[in-house]
């Protein structure tokens, strides 16, 4: 019986434990589901930890704070506007009367949130963007945006297009000025839209601004480029003795003009003045000279038909032919009149010298003489004194008559240089020559020479040879 007793005994205790236990774990449980339950309220009517709506964090916040801070960001908004210059500008909510206008979205989107799963909700990051709305008065916001000193004519400037500069020696591509003229229309439509969306700061996009019609990017200022260069490329060397003169790319570049609507032209102004430039430089016509004569003097002698001219017209013709062909050439001047020599040195060392005084001609052929005789000029008692000057020989003949006022005389050689009909010539009628006889007894103007002086002169000369005629 004492065994069944003890038996009984523990079989007691074994079981007033397991109740024990079951109601321990039975309290735990509803405590568990409690805390659930009572999250799951809270949640019902809270968002979750790690939520941002906007730019408002709102972890365990109400959707009536969310609503609130919304209220009191607008009435405290403030916009800070960057334009081109990095100038700074505010817009003040309080100035156009700027306002929050509750929708209910914050309470919307409290809505959605699935209390129930705030175990694993609560670890995650939650991000909403409302879709805000806001008010203000459109007057005192637009005679904000007009007052703005973006908008002032003197704080605008205009942009500028890229354009080619010609330098004295060379170009450049200027670079195009953007400048700050804005556009009122997209300003306008960048600043509402920062508003609307509360942002705090804008910096005006290039859209704002008027652009430049022409970068130096452009292909106008790439084909301006493309016509300078052919242009300058068509150098002109002129063979000139005793000269170095070139139409080289720095005087070209001079010579052009770039019209608004991007083509290169030359400038028949400056075309002009080069090739008087040319002829002002290298025509020797009637220049006056420094020569140095048989006698070992030095004699300046002006006038004369004799001498380099420059055929002004068609010289510019040829320059702007080889401009556009747009390749270098080295070439003469096109003269209209030419000399035996190059240069300004044109007498060069064949020529006939005739001394008045002395009543002396010399004829020079490559430096050699090959005539050195007396002669007889013009008669100065009557008037008629031969011209001065340097001339050259229009042309030869023989078997000739000279017919003037009263006489006809027939000579073997003529020889003029001058054209009213003064010429060298064998003068058979006489037996002397040089000394004073032009003074009383002279020729009506040309010189008379013996006759083997000028046969030999006439077997060695040209047309265009020069004479060079001086006291």
């Amino acid at each position: 019986m004492a065994v069944k007793s003890t038996e009984l005994s523990k079989r007691k205790k074994k079981h007033k434990a397991r109740r024990v236990a079951l109601a321990s774990l039975t309290g735990a449980g509803i405590a568990l589901i409690g805390v659930y339950v009572g999250f799951s309220i809270y949640y019902n009517n809270h968002y979750f930890p790690h939520t941002t709506i906007g730019d408002i964090p709102c972890g365990n916040q109400t959707a009536n704070y969310v609503e609130s801070q919304n209220i009191d960001n607008a009435s405290d908004y403030l916009l800070t506007l960057y334009d081109r210059k990095g100038t700074k500008f505010h817009l003040a909510g309080m100035d156009f009367s700027y306002s929050y206008d509750a929708t209910g979205e914050e309470a919307s989107i409290l809505s959605h949130q699935n209390n129930f799963l705030w175990p694993v909700e609560i670890f995650r990051k939650h991000t909403y963007e409302l879709d805000r709305s806001f008010t203000y008065d459109s007057d005192k916001f637009q005679k904000l945006i007009d007052a703005l000193d973006i908008f002032q004519k003197d704080y605008i400037e205009e942009p500028q297009n890229a354009y080619i500069d010609i330098t004295d020696n060379d170009y450049k591509v200027v670079d195009e000025v953007e400048g700050n003229s804005p556009i009122k229309e997209n300003v306008t439509k960048e600043i509402t839209t920062a508003i609307n969306e509360q942002k705090t700061k804008l910096t005006l996009s290039d859209n704002c601004y008027q652009k430049p019609k022409i970068t130096a990017n452009d292909k106008t200022i790439t084909d301006l480029k493309s016509q300078i260069e052919a242009y300058t490329a068509a150098t002109i060397h002129y063979t000139i003795d005793g000269a170095d003169e070139n139409l080289d790319s720095s005087r070209i570049l001079q010579m052009l003009d770039i019209s608004k609507d991007g083509k290169v032209s030359i400038n028949d102004d400056k075309v002009t003045a080069f090739v008087q430039h040319l002829a002002s430089t290298y025509n020797t016509y009637g220049d006056v000279r420094n020569f140095k004569t048989s006698k070992g003097d030095t004699v300046k002698i002006g006038g004369g038909d004799y001498g380099w001219t420059i055929n002004k017209a068609k010289e510019k013709e040829e320059i702007l032919k080889d401009l556009k062909n747009g390749k270098p050439v080295e070439r003469e001047p096109v003269y209209e009149q030419t000399a035996i020599q190059s240069g300004t040195d044109d007498i060069g060392d064949t020529y006939i010298e005739l001394d008045y005084t002395n009543q002396h001609m010399w004829f020079y052929k490559n430096g050699k003489t090959l005539v050195s005789t007396d002669v007889v000029t013009g008669d100065i008692s009557k008037g008629h004194g031969t011209p001065t000057g340097v001339y050259y020989i229009l042309y030869k003949t023989t078997d000739y008559t000279l017919t003037g006022q009263g006489y006809a005389s027939h000579v073997d050689y003529w020889l003029p240089f001058i054209q009213i009909g003064v010429g060298i010539h064998d003068s058979s009628w006489r037996g002397s020559y040089g000394g004073g006889i032009f003074t009383y007894d002279g020729s009506h103007g040309c010189v008379n020479t013996p006759r083997s002086a000028v046969q030999k002169i006439y077997n060695n000369i040209e047309s265009t040879y020069p004479v060079v005629v001086h006291w």
